[in-house]
C-alpha cells in the first residue's frame, strides 16, 4: 500500500472503533422498560450524554410510545457534543475544567433527584467526561478552586483514578451521592465506559456507585503528585462529612448499575477491520497506562519484533495515557505518544500509526474541533526534518500538536458524541511498496 491507502486504512481502523462504542449501536437493547405509572426521568452527563439522551429518547417516545407528559430530563456535555434532543434538556458546559454552566446544570440534576418519588424511574446516562460536566463542589468549596485543583492534577500526569479519586471527595453528587439523592425512586444507571479495568466507581467519578476509596487516600495523591491545594480544599479533605456512602449503604438498595460499551469492544471492532484488510490483529492491552513517551517506546519495540515475523500486523492498544508536562506547548497524551513513536522507530521502513482519542479530542483547548490525536509513518522524520522541524525540541516542549500541524499528520474527526478512551494503532508492512510515498 502506498502512503495515502496506508492512512485510509488506520483511519478506517480508529472509525471502526469509534463506531462501535456509540450509543446508537450498544444502548438500545440495554434500555429498561418505562415506569408503569410514576415518571421517567433521565439525567446525563459526559461526551456521550448528547447521543445517549438521543438514543433514549428515540426509544421511549418513538418504539415504547412513552407519554410525553411522564419524560423529563436534563443531558450536560462539553462544548460542540449537544444533540437536538426533543424533550431532555441538552446543556453544554466546562470540560476537562469545570465552570459555572456545569454548577447550575448539576444544581438542577440534583434537585430533579431528589423528587422523584417511589413509583419513577431515575434513569442515568453518563460516559467519560461527566466528572467535569457534573460538578458541585462540597460545602466550603468555590468553583475557582475546583478549577485550580483540575488544573494542576490534569498537568501532574496523575491517572484517572486518581484525579477522580480526589473529585469524589469535594463534590455533593459525585461517589455515589447521586444514588442518595434518587433514593427511594427505582435507579437504572447504564455507562460508556473510559477507564482501565471498567471499574464503576471511576467511571464519571460513580455518581450512583457506592466507593471505598477514602479522605486519607484523596489526601496521600495529591501529596505523592506534589500539588498545592487551597486552605477550603485541605478543610473539606479533612472533614468525615465528605467521606463517600460504602457498599451496603440503603441508597443503592434499589439501583442497577451496567456498561453498555468499554474500551475493549473497540479494540474488537478494530481488530475485525484490520483482520478484513488481511492483516493479523494483535492487542497489546486494553487497559494501558503510563507516560505517554514510555509507552510508544515500548510499542516501537513491538513493531520491530512484528517486522521481524515477516507478516502484516496491526499491533493495537487501549487505555488511558499521562503526559507529565514541563514544556509549554500545546497536544494531548496520544499526539505525544504518536511523536515520541516515531523519534523511537526512526524511520523504520514499513511501520506507520494512529493515535486517537475515542472522543474526538487529545488534550486542546476545550474546542470541539481540537484534534483527536495524529499519524505517523517511516516519512515522519524525513518531511520534518525537510521543514527544519526538530522532533525531540518539539517532545520536549509538549507541543505535538504544533510539530503535527505543520506536517499536516494530525487526526481531526470532530465530536464523536462517545468515549472509551485512547486507541493506538500501529501497522506493520514490510511487503514491497507497502511504505511508497
Amino acid at each position: 500500500m502506498n502512503r495515502e491507502a496506508t492512512r485510509a486504512l488506520l483511519r478506517g481502523v480508529y472509525d471502526a472503533a469509534v463506531a462501535a462504542a456509540h450509543p446508537a449501536t450498544c444502548l438500545p437493547q440495554h434500555l429498561p422498560e418505562p415506569p408503569k405509572s410514576g415518571r421517567l426521568i433521565v439525567l446525563a452527563a459526559g461526551k456521550a450524554a448528547g447521543s445517549m439522551a438521543e438514543v433514549a429518547e428515540e426509544f421511549y417516545l418513538t418504539q415504547q410510545k412513552f407519554s410525553r407528559d411522564r419524560m423529563t430530563g436534563i443531558a450536560v456535555s462539553r462544548p460542540g457534543y449537544a444533540r437536538p434532543t426533543r424533550l431532555i434538556e441538552m446543556i453544554e458546559a466546562g470540560h476537562p475544567v469545570p465552570n459555572q454552566a456545569g454548577i447550575d446544570a448539576t444544581v438542577r440534576v440534583l434537585d430533579l433527584a431528589a423528587g422523584a418519588g417511589p413509583d419513577d424511574l431515575v434513569l442515568v446516562l453518563f460516559s467519560g467526561g461527566a466528572s467535569a460536566n457534573w460538578i458541585a463542589p462540597a460545602p466550603g468549596i468555590s468553583l475557582d478552586d475546583k478549577r485550580a485543583l483540575t488544573r494542576e492534577l490534569l498537568r501532574s500526569g496523575a491517572t484517572i483514578g486518581e484525579i477522580n479519586t480526589v473529585r469524589k471527595h469535594l463534590s455533593r453528587i459525585k461517589g455515589g451521592r447521586l444514588a442518595v439523592r434518587a433514593a427511594p425512586a427505582r435507579l437504572v444507571t447504564l455507562a460508556i465506559s473510559d477507564v482501565p479495568g471498567d471499574d464503576p466507581s471511576i467511571i464519571g467519578s460513580g455518581p450512583t456507585v457506592s466507593d471505598v476509596s477514602t479522605l486519607a487516600e484523596s489526601l496521600e495523591i495529591l501529596a505523592r503528585r506534589k500539588i498545592d491545594f487551597s486552605p477550603a480544599i485541605a478543610e473539606a479533605l479533612h472533614n468525615p462529612a465528605n467521606e463517600t456512602p460504602e457498599p451496603g449503604h440503603p441508597a443503592f438498595a434499589n439501583s442497577a448499575f451496567r456498561i453498555v460499551a468499554r474500551p475493549a469492544d473497540a479494540l474488537a471492532a478494530a481488530a475485525s477491520a484490520a483482520r478484513a484488510a488481511g492483516f493479523v490483529a494483535e492487542v497489546l492491552g486494553t487497559d494501558v497506562e503510563g507516560e505517554a513517551r514510555d509507552v510508544a517506546t515500548a510499542h516501537a519495540d513491538a513493531a520491530r519484533r512484528a517486522v521481524k515475523m515477516n507478516r502484516p500486523t496491526l499491533l493495537l492498544s487501549g487505555g488511558e495515557l499521562t503526559v507529565t508536562i514541563r514544556g509549554k506547548g500545546r497536544g494531548g497524551p496520544n499526539q505525544e505518544y504518536a511523536l515520541a513513536l516515531a523519534i523511537a522507530l526512526a524511520g523504520d521502513a514499513g511501520v506507520a500509526a494512529v493515535a486517537g482519542d475515542t472522543d474526538g479530542t487529545d488534550g486542546g483547548g476545550g474546542s470541539a474541533d481540537d484534534p483527536a490525536g495524529a499519524f505517523i509513518d517511516e516519512t515522519t522524520l524525513s518531511r520534518a526534518r525537510s521543514l527544519g522541524l526538530d522532533p525531540a525540541r518539539f517532545l520536549a516542549d509538549n507541543d505535538s500538536t504544533g510539530f503535527f500541524e505543520r506536517l499536516g499528520d494530525l487526526l481531526v474527526p470532530g465530536p464523536t458524541c462517545t468515549n472509551v478512551n485512547d486507541l493506538r494503532a500501529v501497522l506493520v508492512d514490510t511487503r514491497a511498496g507497502a511504505g511508497e510515498k
